[in-house]
């Protein structure tokens, strides 16, 4: 049975797929446009399907499965690990292709009417988004190199176009910076692989993990591969797609990407990181103590730099960066103090899936308010506001997940990190005020196809509940004691009075907000200035190329005029090369005599 569930979560999505193109290339244009009315277009119920068949998998317990067919030699397992980590991103794409059923739904009207713009974006996001599923899928159960690495370059390239969708000048820049920033990624990953897989002549992440551990440049493998796991994490400094990318991303799409996919380079550091390994070396204990302090610049940067952008998923996206930073403090604990790391790890993978949910579910929302249903609006904001002020830490699953990591933290004695971690909750709170705001401000009336707030009411029960549903170990996740309830409460309440302050002083400047995207465009500065040289460079070879080849044209003329020369004295000889002869023998014949006389 589990076997048959592997195969189904491995070839459904592509079948889905595979589905996709023949409806477009294979139907006649009056059968599509006639399934676009019957409500069985682009987005039918056999399409939000694709992730099922891997729900299913995820809570039907561990097993374990080797292809030696497969590739190299394929090792796919349901852990401890993978089965809650399949659970909630299975989950959060069956919601958000929920989602896009209602959220295209006007677009798909005017595919239905023959707009064909409508019709070629539609079925490029309707291909690609089961392809996406599925290498997230493959990656989440890959124990070898192989099948991991696979799994995380097909999600990686598919999701392009998520981001290019719109196919606006802003969309285009969101998805050239996405490409740009992936390939950099995989070609670290790519390279770490090689130089740790090389090392310990293994093909197996566990290989990978002992190679960090004993190699004697385990450090700087493990530094190749953080970085290039890092891009789709959201590491500070490699940050810079999401902000550009979440704002001409749709709604269902910007879910995805934030909930799920930024998930995948926290699951590779965990699987290839020696992490709670008590032989971890200095230089291992000093990166991961690197990796600690990046991770706690991120979570207070982002809330920093996001609190002052102006569209509402921006500001998600910076707070996606600021949590990611919390977590990637979390895992360089394992290095740090590898003894908390037994009790961490299930509280870690417990902030990871309340944060899919809670954030998925926030970018939902702001389809929501961008198309707002017919409730009262007070009823509408207090839903809205619900996964926030859980990912604050505040109310139900979020309270329990903030408690998870920091009730081992207690036990070690690391309190600088858990007041650090809990003024970090204060950023959080901040960026959701100011994204409700944002969301305020631009909120429009019209009213949401019931898939989209469906979809969205079902979030925000499943991000509030997270722990009753997650499979995680039994015991492994405790209710935080009614004394602690107020440790745990403080940072939303800070959170909204700095916003509110915040606001009543930066008013009056009436600022230009700062770019999203931020350290992107200094990069984007320092390449061009790099180029600089390389253009002159190119522009005198261009001259250079452009004067040699007059030169060669005027050389060529000369030879020409110099062959038409002669060719015309060649002409003058056929014409009197008769006279000539006589002429000459007459020479001869006189130069005979007189030889003779003499």
């Amino acid at each position: 049975m589990m076997s048959l569930l592997l195969a189904l979560s491995l070839l459904w999505p592509l079948a889905i797929a595979g589905s996709v193109v023949w409806g477009a290339y294979r139907r006649p244009q009056a059968g599509r446009q006639a399934g676009h009315r019957e409500g069985n277009g682009y987005f039918s119920l056999l399409w939000i399907s694709a992730a099922w068949p891997a729900l299913l998998l995820a809570y039907g317990g561990e097993a374990q499965w080797t292809m030696d067919i497969w590739m190299l030699g394929g090792e796919w397992e349901l852990n401890s690990l993978s089965r809650p980590w399949l659970a909630f991103s299975a989950l959060l794409w069956s919601l958000a292709a929920f989602h896009a059923r209602g959220y295209f739904a006007a677009d798909q009207a005017k595919a239905q009417d023959g707009d064909q713009d409508a019709q070629r974006r539609l079925l490029r996001l309707a291909l690609f988004w089961p392809l996406t599923l599925l290498g997230n899928v493959l990656l989440i159960i890959a124990q070898d190199i192989a099948s991991f690495y696979l799994g995380f370059a097909l999600m990686t390239f598919a999701a392009y176009a998520f981001v290019v969708h719109n196919g606006t000048a802003e969309a285009q820049q969101g998805a050239k910076v996405y490409l740009i920033m992936a390939v950099v990624g995989e070609g670290l990953i790519l390279g770490g692989f090689l130089w740790a897989a090389g090392e310990a002549n293994t093909l197996m992440l566990q290989g990978v993990r002992e190679s960090i551990l004993t190699a004697e440049q385990g450090a700087w493998m493990a530094a190749l591969l953080c970085l290039g796991l890092g891009v789709k994490a959201g590491v500070i400094g490699l940050h810079v797609w999401l902000p550009l990318a979440h704002p001409v991303a749709p709604a269902p799409a910007s879910a995805v990407l934030s909930g799920v996919m930024i998930k995948a380079g926290l699951l590779g550091w965990i699987s290839i990181l020696p992490l709670g390994n008590a032989q971890v070396s200095g230089d291992l204990a000093q990166f991961g103590t690197i990796m600690l302090v990046a991770g706690l610049a991120a979570a207070f940067g982002a809330a920093l730099y996001g609190v002052f952008q102006r569209h509402p998923k921006a500001v998600l996206a910076y707070s996606s960066i600021s949590q990611m930073g919390m977590m990637t403090a979390l895992v360089a604990m394992g290095l740090v103090a590898p003894e908390v790391w037994p009790m961490l790890w299930p509280g870690l993978v417990l902030f990871a899936a309340h944060h899919a949910l809670a954030k998925g579910t926030l970018f939902m929302g702001t389809s929501i308010s961008e198309h707002l249903p017919r409730w009262p609006l007070p009823l509408v904001w207090a839903l809205l506001a619900l996964p926030g002020i859980s990912l604050a830490g505040t109310i139900g699953a979020g309270m329990i997940s903030k408690w998870s990591v920091k009730s081992p933290l207690h036990e070690i004695h690391y309190e600088t990190l858990i007041k650090l971690l809990s003024w970090a909750a204060v950023g959080t709170a901040a960026l959701v005020c100011v994204a409700l705001w944002r969301q305020w401000q631009q909120r429009q009336k019209g009213g949401s196809h019931h898939c989209q707030w469906g979809a969205w009411l079902a979030g925000i029960v499943l991000a509030l509940t997270t722990p009753l549903w997650l499979p995680l170990p039994a015991g492994s996740i405790e209710m935080p004691p009614m004394k602690e309830w107020l440790s745990l409460m403080w940072p939303l309440p800070v959170g909204i009075l700095v916003t509110m302050v915040g606001w009543l002083v930066t008013r009056p400047l009436n600022a230009e907000p700062p770019p999203a995207g931020d350290a992107w465009w200094l990069y984007a500065g320092i390449v061009g200035a790099a180029l600089v040289p390389i253009k002159h460079a190119a522009n005198r070879c261009g001259q250079l190329k452009t004067a040699s080849v007059a030169t060669a044209q005027h050389a060529e003329e000369r030879i020409m005029g110099l062959l038409n020369r002669l060719l015309s004295g060649e002409t003058w000889l056929r014409h009197h090369a008769s006279g000539l002869m006589m002429v000459l023998a007459v020479l001869l014949a006189a130069l005979l005599m007189w030889e003779g006389q003499q």
